[in-house]
Parts: C-alpha cells; structure tokens; sequence
C-alpha cells in the first residue's frame, strides 16, 4: 500500500490540506478532521480520474520528517 504525506494549513475558514507529492490534491475542511476526510475523499475522486484516462498516479517520493524548533 502507498502511504502519501499530507500538509494541513490553517487557513481563515478552517484547515486546507494537501497531498505533498500529488500537489493536485488539495481541499478545504472547517476543522482538521473535517480537513483530512475531505482530503481522502479528493484523493480516490483524483485516482479514480486518472485511472479513466489512463494516466500513471504520482508515486509517493518524499521523506517527511519534523525537524526540531527553537523555542
């Protein structure tokens, strides 16, 4: 199974997310949760649209990691 890493920004109407090696993929959630259901929800419409026209679906390339903040 591929694993996509997503990015959630606070935005003034909620959160928009987006998949980080399928920029394509991006919604808009009140809330994170709402935010993240939202944007699973975009991800298999997208795949699902490719698949049709027979498009390859961007693999997963990127290693996310936190890196440490000066507090």
């Amino acid at each position: 199974m591929k694993e996509y890493n997503a990015c959630y920004t606070p935005i003034p109407s909620g959160y928009m997310g987006q998949l980080l090696d399928w920029p394509e993929v991006v919604t808009e959630g009140e809330t994170l949760d709402e935010c993240r259901e939202s944007l699973k929800d975009a991800f298999l419409e997208m795949a699902q649209a490719y698949r049709e026209l027979n498009k390859p679906i961007p693999l997963p390339q990127r290693i996310v990691e936190p890196l440490l903040s000066e507090d």
